[in-house]
């Protein structure tokens, strides 16, 4: 396949700027930006007149079920429904089944990764009571960082013993990346719930279950714990606004403890749950309108560093159960960051700032080698984007293997039109190109 483009009449946006120009793609990097360049024989034009070209996205939370759980999803589809979303890398939890607890286990996702996905791939480390050894062996080029479920998870996931927690903020070599809810405050209001309601507790209730209180305590203890040992800290998918004040606004540069929201934050409210119902339970829940609001201010100031997905599908069937057997979790790759540039339509948020917390952002805080950004000599991983051509979002079109999106029937205010892994073109508007493989991230550590 042919890795050389030029990409002509543009409108660049990378580092805070936006500014019309042409690019050129050599052998699957980035060769040259610059204001007008002539064709050579053997690569491909593409004239991107009215089109915005931005650095692919770097999803740092995914969750594609592979091993164990692949009858809903697993890499291959998952990745393929990245790459029609834009999104060039991903960054994938350990809870699969066997959960990615040691070396060998996390290995050998990404010799799967190898094989199968579409865009470029990195796995956790996952973090239980009794791996703190492996923690401590663990080659920091060897994965993005050491994830920690301070709240309730599936199989040997739940950290909560308080001398373990102690030594995986003391003695990680990587990045710690967390899960902050207080299981015991959620398993208190569930009991009451049932006591109301029995076995039909309603979709309304999972905010109120899974509530501010329980992730605003756990989010504290994890900040203590970053303190005390200086711990480089990742906070994942920030859901409320009382959170918000923990974290400190401005440049990502130079701060050891950062924050996560996700685009679900950024679209839905617990007024989606009476026609949505358990298509948007997860965990964090979805909380209120005026949370989601802040949590926009604050990723536009900062505060928030990263946007992220959370993506997490389920099959419908399982959705279709009673409360407490609908699992938690929402596809979402496919129209992340078009959900997300919705925000810039609505006059939220710059069309700088979401690449920036979508890509930029993420690159700096793992310190993910060569890609992020539309700079020479980086690889060519990029997304054009049409903010023209509105996208009304249907079933049939869903690539994730659970065949569904809480975006269906929603018109967006822009299209994907072309997405590119290492110069591949692995998506041209209408469909993934199937020959196409990532790369596993490294990072400059």
């Amino acid at each position: 396949m042919s890795t050389d483009w030029l990409i002509k009449n543009a409108e660049l946006v990378n580092e805070g700027r936006r500014f019309h120009a042409d690019l050129r793609v050599r052998q699957g990097r980035i060769e040259t930006i610059a204001g007008t360049l002539d064709s050579r024989p053997g690569e491909q034009v593409i004239d991107a007149s009215g089109l915005w070209l931005l650095p692919g996205m770097i999803d740092d939370q995914v969750h594609f079920r592979e091993p164990g759980l692949t009858q809903k999803a697993d890499i291959a589809h998952e990745s393929r429904a990245c790459a029609a979303g834009g999104i060039t890398s991903f960054m994938e939890m350990p809870n699969t089944r066997p959960p990615a607890l040691d070396r060998d286990t996390l290995e050998a996702k990404f010799a799967r990764g190898a094989e199968t996905s579409a865009v470029n791939y990195a796995f956790y480390m996952g973090a239980s009571n009794d791996n703190l050894e492996a923690i401590r062996s663990i080659d920091p080029k060897a994965t993005p960082g050491v994830k920690v479920f301070m709240g309730a998870s599936t199989g040997n996931m739940l950290v909560d013993d308080p001398h373990v927690l102690d030594g995986i903020f003391r003695e990680a070599p990587t990045p710690i990346i967390t899960h902050c809810e207080d299981t015991p405050m959620i398993d208190v209001l569930h009991a009451k719930a049932r006591e109301k309601y029995g076995d039909n507790i309603p979709a309304r209730e999972h905010p109120l279950i899974r509530s501010r209180e329980a992730c605003i305590k756990s989010t504290r203890l994890a900040i203590s714990l970053a303190q005390k040992h200086n711990s480089r800290l990742h906070v994942l998918h920030i859901s409320t606004a009382d959170e918000l004040a923990l974290f400190q606004p401005g440049p990502i540069e130079g701060k050891r403890i950062t924050a996560e929201t996700c685009v679900h934050f950024l679209h839905f409210s617990d007024e989606d749950y009476e026609r949505l119902g358990f298509l948007i339970k997860c965990n964090p829940a979805i909380k209120t309108a005026a949370d989601r609001e802040a949590i926009i201010k604050a990723l536009a100031e900062s505060r928030l560093d990263v946007l992220a997905t959370d993506h997490a599908p389920h099959l419908l069937e399982e959705k279709a159960q009673l409360y407490d057997k609908a699992p938690s979790g929402l596809p979402l790759v496919q129209f992340a960051l078009q959900a997300a540039l919705q925000r810039v339509f609505e006059g939220k948020l710059t069309l700088e700032r979401v690449v920036e917390a979508v890509t930029h952002s993420p690159a700096k805080l793992f310190n993910v080698h060569g890609r992020g950004f539309l700079r020479e000599g980086y690889a060519a991983d990029l997304v054009l984007v049409d903010p023209k051509k509105k996208h009304t979002v249907r079933r049939d079109e869903v690539l994730s293997k659970c065949g569904w999106s809480p975006f269906e029937g929603y018109t967006f205010d822009s299209s994907i039109a072309a997405t590119f892994v290492n110069g591949e073109r692995v998506w041209d508007g209408s469909r993934v190109n199937d020959s196409v493989r990532g790369q596993r991230l490294a990072y400059d550590r």
